[in-house]
């Protein structure tokens, strides 16, 4: 198999070849047909998030084809198509797996972190973590619906039912969740680095009602607003364009620090929430609506070797939509 492996934050990834793994019990080893490109990959290289298993393989936004499976695989077969996403493992036995959150298990395992992901040809995913794709028949336009898509859904859900939603961050995540509010019959509004012109054009034409610079205030209240630049500064500026009794949701795995803001910011029943990682739930449930809601990605392809160019471009700010690597 051929990968792009992170070895040291700072450097950048080197070109390896590994034997074909293959899949223990309960697991599959996937053919990667697409991988798209998070800032959570971002967060890993840079050393944000501190203790990804080294060398790595990063990547969990994964479509690929099932080529073997393990003992005791019964619900996949070779040949079909899944997507592999952040959340690989769960323990099933801590109080929170108990209680139906996986998302906040005490020991789990994560694609691209804690275990090797979809930077490569080929990776090994447990079959209960990964989810079939019947009807999406382009995986580089399905690849950014497995976590942009996931945990901007968890996100989503979190924020409420209110008309009025804002995103603070227009890339992968925002512009799936745009076309999903204007299904669900929502305004969207869309917040962008300052004197960002062309991402505040390219939410205005996915049918975002007003759009502008983070420093900003939108023409009325919103009822809630969803923060996936990892800016903690935007914290309080997001909270000051809320109504009373609105949600603010921060929407990332890592964010800067939030600054003192003066505490009528959040008086009158706001709320800040933050959200962690994902549900298998979520996933079925989003799934279904990104097909109902007739969910159209916006992506640009990079052959793996360039996986290093992507994360550049990335960080720079400098894509509309997702990145997506295909081996």
């Amino acid at each position: 198999m051929k990968a792009m492996v992170f070895h040291v934050v700072g450097q950048p990834l080197a070109p390896e070849e590994r034997p074909d793994p293959e899949p223990g019990a309960g697991q599959i080893r996937v053919r990667i047909e697409a991988c798209a490109v998070c800032r959570t990959d971002l967060h890993v290289v840079d050393g944000d998030l501190t203790h990804p298993k080294l060398p790595l393989i990063p990547g969990h936004e994964i479509v690929g084809i099932v080529d073997a499976v393990g003992e005791g695989v019964k619900d996949l077969s070779i040949g079909e198509r899944v997507g592999v996403p952040w959340l690989g493992h769960t323990c099933g036995e801590c109080p929170y797996c108990i209680e139906g959150k996986e998302n906040l298990c005490d020991r789990p395992l994560f694609t691209g972190y804690t275990r090797d992901g979809g930077f490569a040809s080929h990776v090994i995913a447990d079959a209960d973590f990964t989810f079939p794709l019947p009807g999406f028949d382009d995986p580089v336009a399905a690849a950014p619906l497995m976590c942009a898509g996931l945990i901007g859904w968890r996100a989503l859900r979190m924020a409420g039912h209110g008309r009025r939603i804002g995103f603070y961050g227009f890339g992968a995540a925002a512009h799936i969740l745009a076309q999903v509010c204007l299904w669900q019959g929502r305004d969207v509004y869309a917040f962008t680095r300052p004197g960002d012109e062309q991402a505040q054009r390219f939410a205005r034409s996915l049918g975002a009602c007003w759009s502008g610079s983070s420093e900003e205030l939108p023409p009325q209240r919103l009822d809630a607003a969803i923060i996936f630049a990892p800016v903690g500064e935007l914290v309080p500026k997001a909270l000051a364009v809320v109504r009373k009794g609105g949600r603010v949701v921060c929407g990332g795995i890592h964010m800067s620090d939030i600054p003192q803001f003066p505490y009528e910011r959040l008086w009158e029943e706001r709320q800040l929430v933050s959200v962690a990682n994902l549900t298998r739930r979520d996933a079925t449930e989003f799934l279904s609506v990104a097909v109902q809601a007739k969910v159209k990605t916006t992506t640009t392809v990079y052959p793996l070797a360039e996986a290093n160019e992507a994360l550049a471009n990335l960080r720079a700010g400098r894509l509309a939509g997702a990145a997506v690597l295909v081996p």
